[in-house]
């Protein structure tokens, strides 16, 4: 059964940080690209950040680029989340996703989830 689970989401001041991992289990992700998307309450899912499998492309959503950073870790089928500078309107569940081509930004077009994380920014 393939598996994405994300963790270290939580509750953090404005202008803190919080560094999201997902592990994937049940295959390899490693030819994958992988994916961050999140949403708030009573908004759609948006994308976040993206990565190429190979880690080499990355690609932002405006509002967060220059604050958060995704890198991955083969290695350990995991992908990460590095959120700088936090905002109070960056507070939503993060999910985590899987996909063919790093460049897609519409969730309907990545193929597995995670079961999201929360994150909280207080102001």
């Amino acid at each position: 059964q393939v598996q994405l689970v994300e963790s270290g989401g939580g509750l953090v001041q404005a202008g803190g940080s919080l560094k999201l991992s997902c592990t994937a289990s049940g295959r390899t992700f490693s030819r994958d690209a992988m994916g961050w998307f999140r949403q708030a309450p009573g908004k759609e899912r948006e994308f976040v950040a993206s990565i190429s499998w190979t880690g080499a492309t990355t690609s932002y959503a405006d509002i967060v680029k220059g604050r958060f950073t995704i890198s991955r870790d083969n290695a350990k089928n995991t992908v990460y989340l590095q959120m700088n500078s936090l905002k109070p309107e960056d507070t939503a569940v993060y999910y985590c996703a899987a996909g063919t081509y790093s460049t897609l930004r519409s969730p309907n077009e990545w193929r597995y989830w995670g079961q999201g994380t929360q994150v909280t920014v207080s102001s």
